[in-house]
């Protein structure tokens, strides 16, 4: 575990941010994190590749732990997801006594007046807040591999799937990561509002990322849950409709418009 003697800057709003083998986008996903958040503090899941030492090096990161050994067995996915999240949520809390957390994955970017929702009087009510993601597309015109520079807007096209998910929350004694694989975080409170957009890079970095996380959730994941959907989206990666078989959109008021929330 590394530090910065960062114990002498408290409260704001604190990142957690959980990455493995990301050195294509980290670079990207940490600037634009640092415009957003106070401080950052990383898991690093046994990267084979420079992810470690990119995280050491960020000015904005104030803390790394640094596993050494990759669990590969379905269990321990499912378990290790809300593990490394926990001990990251305990150790910001800490370290940095941070008013307002914020999880989200390496490859995705949130839209809107985050910061100044947070602290505004409009928000001294609200306990946590629900971003809408939607996830970009590879289509037949815009399936270049990702490269460098900007994620946000790199892909021109959307699905109308929406999933609302628990990014951002007040610091409280009971917030906690509890379960397998658990993405939002436990008891933080009853005034939950939806808020802000966010796009999502999972499924367009390039076909060969996207494959391999076909791969990934095949061999890491519950057959039935993940490992079977995933094996049939091997190979289709550049669409023309959404995995779910709906149209997709351009980024803006007709995606979150013709928005689906359950799928």
């Amino acid at each position: 575990m590394f530090g910065r003697n960062a114990s002498k800057a408290r409260g704001g709003l604190c990142a957690l941010l959980r990455v493995r083998n990301e050195q294509l986008i980290l670079g990207d996903t940490l600037d634009y994190l640092a415009g957003l958040v106070d401080h950052i503090v990383a898991y690093d899941d046994a990267s084979e590749d420079d992810t470690g030492e990119m995280l050491l090096a960020h000015p904005a990161v104030s803390l790394v732990v640094r596993n050494s050994v990759w669990l590969p067995g379905v269990d321990d996915r499912l378990c290790s997801e809300t593990r490394h999240r926990g001990l990251l949520l305990h150790l910001a809390k800490a370290l940095h006594r941070p008013q307002w957390l914020l999880c989200a994955d390496v490859d995705e970017r949130i839209i809107g007046d985050v910061r100044p929702f947070l602290f505004s009087r409009e928000a001294e009510s609200v306990s946590a807040v629900r971003v809408m993601l939607f996830d970009a597309y590879m289509t037949p015109g815009d399936q270049a591999s990702y490269a460098s520079g900007p994620l946000l807007d790199f892909r021109r096209f959307f699905g109308p799937e929406r999933r609302d998910i628990v990014m951002l929350w007040r610091s409280s004694a009971k917030d906690d990561y509890l379960g397998l694989d658990a993405r939002e975080p436990s008891q933080v409170g009853v005034n939950i509002v939806t808020r802000f957009h966010c796009q999502h890079y999972g499924k367009a970095l390039s076909t060969a990322h996207w494959e391999d996380t076909c791969r990934y959730y095949m061999a890491h994941f519950p057959w039935e849950t993940y490992g079977r959907k995933w094996a049939e989206r091997r190979g289709k990666g550049v669409r023309t409709q959404s995995n779910f078989d709906r149209p997709l959109y351009h980024w803006g008021d007709r995606l979150f418009k013709n928005a689906v929330t359950h799928f």
